[in-house]
């Protein structure tokens, strides 16, 4: 094994999976919630739109449901 090697005249590939890892949606959202993604996103140093996959793919992790349960008007 060489102690270096030289990638200067390697060839880059693009992955042919990388089609197939993410998929690409349409959401609509409200602008609080995507201010308050950008701006954490921002003290985290990564994209919002991958900081809110990361949320969501928690949310599966951990099982997550969503207590849709509408406040009665007395």
């Amino acid at each position: 094994m060489k102690d270096e090697y030289d990638l200067s005249k390697m060839k880059s590939h693009k992955n042919p999976y990388a089609s197939k890892l993410k998929k690409s949606v349409t959401m609509r959202l409200s602008e609080d919630v995507i201010d308050y993604f950008k701006e954490m996103a921002e003290e985290k140093g990564i994209p919002y739109q991958s900081l809110i996959n990361l949320y969501l793919r928690d949310c599966v992790a951990q099982h997550r449901e969503v207590d849709i349960s509408w406040q009665s008007k007395s």
